[in-house]
């Protein structure tokens, strides 16, 4: 075999394997940022619900004023 053509070979082999982790490291950065959106929503929610199951403070009553 010529030394060129196996050199030419490793080119697109090397090429595939760029190709391969850009994919990858794309894919992750994608879902990295989908988790933190979802985490953000989570504590949102989260933070609707303890609210709602907090028991409603009573207010104070007013003092009535006489009617002239």
């Amino acid at each position: 075999m010529d030394a060129l053509a196996i050199a030419a070979g490793d080119g697109y082999v090397a090429g595939a394997y760029i190709v391969f982790l850009t994919l990858i490291l794309s894919y992750l950065a994608i879902m990295a940022y989908k988790l933190s959106r979802i985490e953000r929503e989570v504590v949102e929610i989260a933070d609707i619900v303890e609210g709602r199951d907090r028991p409603v403070e009573a207010k104070p009553a007013r003092a009535k004023e006489p009617v002239a």
